[in-house]
């Protein structure tokens, strides 16, 4: 699933190319896509005017006027979603954005887990997510985690304590910070608390800078893969050697999710 460098990297490339064009044309080729009804949501589109592209988590927030009418279309790109500007339609093709004067807008999804949704505001789930994890303060990030209890990967993967991480960078912060994944959040005093806050920036901002990472079919809006799955140090390295003291990295299971972690360098 594509997390927040992913959906930063797709937002800001939209950014770039369909600020302030209109919607000549949307086209829901498979209309489940759409939370309610893709032939209303598709009319109501054309003709108004994108204003701004941003993110919220994982979720890709498009603003949307004409005249009187303003919007918020969210964008969930779950598993398999894609955006493509000036894609070629093909059988995974699920939704199409017709800028008059400019390029179009290709949405792909091959599981078909994405979901497009057109409100007047915020859809009331999304308020409820957790604060950006790029924006919260160190002393703010510590005090949400104080008042939290479980293992500290279950708590990183919780969207309402912080929203749009994942499994590949909550196991790369988590090692930078040498916090091992199934730490009691209790345990975690402010010295820690800094270090995988600091630890969380540094490895969104690395991700984002590599474009993202591409483990499955991830692409930018531009079609390029990321490369930051180049550059994990524990994530997927299974019986490798932890590249900073040489202890195979381990795999286990935290909240339901695979975890790797260096035994060594990540001691309870």
């Amino acid at each position: 699933m594509p997390e927040l460098p992913e959906v930063e990297v797709i937002v800001r490339g939209l950014s770039r190319c369909a600020v302030g064009y209109r919607i000549a044309r949307a086209e829901f080729l498979w209309p489940g896509l759409v939370v309610g009804d893709a032939q209303k949501t598709a009319s109501l589109l054309r003709g108004l005017i994108i204003r701004q592209v941003r993110r919220h988590g994982k979720y890709i927030l498009i603003d949307v006027e004409g005249g009187r009418q303003r919007y918020c279309l969210t964008i969930h790109l779950r598993m398999t979603g894609n955006f493509i500007v000036n894609g070629e339609s093909g059988p995974y093709t699920r939704a199409i954005l017709d800028l008059e004067d400019g390029p179009t807008l290709v949405y792909h999804d091959i599981r078909k887990f994405g979901r497009w949704q057109l409100s007047d505001g915020l859809p009331t789930r999304l308020s409820e997510l957790g604060p950006e994890p790029l924006e919260i303060s160190g002393n703010g990030f510590f005090n949400l985690l104080s008042a939290r209890r479980g293992m500290i990967k279950g708590l990183l993967l919780n969207q309402e304590f912080v929203r749009g991480l994942g499994n590949i960078y909550a196991d790369e912060s988590l090692f930078r910070a040498r916090i091992h994944p199934r730490m009691h959040s209790s345990k975690i005093g402010p010295k820690r608390a800094k270090r995988l806050h600091q630890a969380i920036h540094e490895v969104l901002l690395d991700a984002i800078e590599a474009g993202g990472s591409t483990v499955s079919n991830y692409v930018s809006s531009d079609g390029m893969k990321g490369y930051f799955q180049l550059q994990v140090l524990v994530y997927g390295k299974t019986g490798k050697p932890c590249q900073v003291c040489g202890t195979p990295i381990r795999r286990t299971i935290v909240s339901g999710r695979s975890t790797h972690f260096c035994s060594k360098c990540q001691r309870k």
